[in-house]
C-alpha cells in the first residue's frame, strides 16, 4: 500500500533525482502528482534545478501548471526558461481567460513578447478578451467550448463532441447557434445520451438559455451561475453572438475573490494585505480607516467627561462600561456579517428589507432580554445593589437592540445608495456602537442615580 508523501519528503525526493539524475524514478513522481502539487514542488525547487526540472514536463502539463501558479513573476519565470517553440506551445494551450489575465498583469512589452510567438488565431482571440473591462463575465470566458447547430443530427453532435472532447474546457453542454452565430439553444450530454442518433438537435435542445453579456459583472455573473447551479455560463455580445464560455472552476475563484475583498472591507484593511506585504505598506493601508475612527472614537471619551460626577459618585459603574459597549459591538458585527452575506448573494426589494430590520429587531429584542436578566442578576450579587443590577440590565438591554438595528440598516442604506455594504466595516459598526452604548447607560445611570447612592 502507498503511503502519501508530505510536502517536504516530496520535494527531497525530487531535489535528490535531479541531482542524481534519475530521470525514470523522476517521470514516476511527476506521473502521481496534481498541476497544483508540480506548482508548488516548483516554487520550492533550487534555482539551478528548475530549468531541467520543467524538461520533464509535457507541453499540456506545463500549461495546467502555469496556471496554477498565482504570482505573474512566477509564471513568467517559467516561460522564459523554456525554448521558443515550446514557449509558443504551452501558450496556445492555456486557457484563454488565464492568459488574458497573466499578459494584463506583465509589463506591455514582455506581453507584446510572448504574444509574439503565438499562433495568429490564439493570441487575435487572447487579445480580444483583453478587450473587455476588468472583473467582467468577457475577460472571464474562454472559446474552447463545442457549439452545434440546429439541423445536425444527434450522432453527427456526438461526432463532434469526441472530435473536439480533448480541446473544450467542458463537455457538459453544447451549444446551439443559428448560421450567424447567434445563441438559439443548448443541449447536454445527457440529453444525447438519451436521445435517438438520427433526432434533429433542434427536436431535443433548450431554446430558454441562460446566459450573460460579456460586459455583465463577474459577481453577478458568479450568481447566475449559483443560482441555476450550472456548470458552465455562455456569453453573447449586444447581437446575441455566442462569443465563449464560463467555467464553474473560474466562477469558484470569483466567488473566492469577491469574499477576500469583502473580508478586506469589514475589517477595514483597504485593499489586500498578506503574509508578504511590507509593514510600510500594511500600515499605510489600514491607516486611512483607523484615523477616521480614531476621531470618531474621541466622542467616547467626551460623553465619559460629561457624565464624569455620575461616575465619580458611582464608581462601580465603571466595572461593566467595557462588558456594554464591548457586547454591542458584538451583536452590531454579528447584524453587519448576516446583512452583507445575503446582499453579496440575492437583490433584495423593499418588503424584504423591511423584514430584515424586523426579524432582526426581534434578535436584537431576544438577545437583549435574555442577556439583560442574566447581567442584572450578577450585577446584584456581586455589587449587593438592585438598582445597580437594573440599571446594567436595562442598559444592555436597550445597547443590544441599538447596535442589532446599527449593524444591520448601516448598510442597508449604503446599499440603496450603491454603495458597496461591505465598506460598514466592523471597525465602524463597532466604534458607532460604543457611542450609543455609552451615551445609554449614562443616561440610564443618572435617572437612577439618587438609588445607586
Amino acid at each position: 500500500m502507498k503511503h502519501l508523501l508530505t510536502e517536504e519528503q516530496l520535494l527531497f525526493n525530487i531535489v535528490k533525482c535531479l541531482r542524481e539524475n534519475q530521470k525514470r524514478e523522476l517521470s514516476t513522481i511527476i506521473e502521481e502528482l496534481q498541476p497544483y502539487d508540480i506548482a508548488n514542488v516548483y516554487e520550492g525547487i533550487p534555482q539551478k534545478f528548475k530549468s531541467r526540472f520543467l524538461l520533464f514536463l509535457n507541453n499540456n502539463l506545463l500549461a495546467d501548471v502555469i496556471q496554477e501558479v498565482e504570482d505573474t513573476n512566477l509564471q513568467y519565470d517559467i516561460l522564459n526558461k523554456l525554448s521558443v517553440e515550446k514557449k509558443a506551445e504551452v501558450l496556445n494551450l492555456m486557457d484563454n481567460d488565464d492568459l488574458a489575465h497573466l499578459l494584463h498583469e506583465l509589463p506591455e512589452e514582455k506581453a507584446e513578447a510572448l504574444l509574439a510567438v503565438m499562433k495568429h488565431e490564439e493570441s487575435t482571440i487572447v487579445q480580444n478578451i483583453m478587450t473587455f473591462p476588468p472583473e467582467t463575465a468577457g475577460r472571464l470566458m474562454t472559446n474552447r467550448f463545442v457549439w452545434i447547430k440546429d439541423y445536425y443530427t444527434v450522432r453527427e453532435a456526438i461526432d463532434k463532441l469526441k472530435n473536439f472532447a480533448s480541446y473544450a474546457e467542458t463537455i457538459s453542454y453544447l451549444y446551439v447557434i443559428d448560421e450567424n452565430r447567434k445563441l438559439v439553444g443548448v443541449a447536454s450530454y445527457r440529453d444525447l445520451l438519451l436521445a435517438d442518433l438520427n433526432q434533429k438537435i433542434k427536436d431535443i435542445m433548450f431554446t430558454r438559455v441562460i446566459y450573460v453579456s460579456a460586459y455583465t459583472d463577474q459577481e453577478e455573473a458568479a450568481a447566475i451561475l449559483e443560482r441555476y447551479g450550472f456548470l458552465a455560463l455562455p456569453v453573447v455580445d449586444e447581437n446575441h453572438v455566442l462569443l465563449g464560455i464560463i467555467t464553474f472552476d473560474d466562477m469558484l475563484d470569483v466567488i473566492i475573490e469577491e469574499a477576500n475583498e469583502d473580508i478586506e472591507k469589514l475589517s477595514a484593511s483597504g485593499k489586500a494585505i498578506d503574509f508578504e506585504t511590507k509593514a510600510s505598506v500594511a500600515a499605510w493601508r489600514r491607516l486611512p480607516w483607523l484615523v477616521l475612527l480614531l476621531g470618531i472614537g474621541l466622542l467616547s471619551g467626551s460623553i465619559i467627561s460629561y457624565f464624569e460626577d455620575t461616575l465619580s459618585l458611582v464608581v462601580a459603574l465603571t466595572f461593566f462600561m467595557p462588558m456594554i459597549s464591548g457586547m454591542t459591538g458584538n451583536t452590531g458585527t454579528q447584524s453587519l456579517a448576516v446583512v452583507v452575506r445575503g446582499l453579496a448573494g440575492q437583490k433584495v426589494d423593499r418588503k424584504e428589507i423591511f423584514q430584515l430590520i424586523f426579524r432582526e429587531f426581534l434578535v436584537g429584542l431576544i438577545i437583549g432580554l435574555v442577556c439583560g436578566l442574566l447581567i442584572s442578576l450578577i450585577a446584584f450579587l456581586w455589587q449587593g445593589n438592585i438598582y445597580l443590577g437594573l440599571v446594567v440590565g436595562i442598559s444592555l438591554f436597550l445597547t443590544l437592540i441599538i447596535g442589532t438595528l446599527a449593524g444591520t440598516i448601516i448598510p442597508l442604506i449604503l446599499y440603496k445608495i450603491n454603495i458597496d455594504p461591505a465598506i460598514a466595516s466592523g471597525p465602524l459598526i463597532t466604534t458607532l456602537n460604543d457611542i450609543f452604548s455609552l451615551i445609554t447607560y449614562f443616561t440610564i445611570a443618572t435617572l437612577f442615580l439618587s438609588h445607586l447612592m
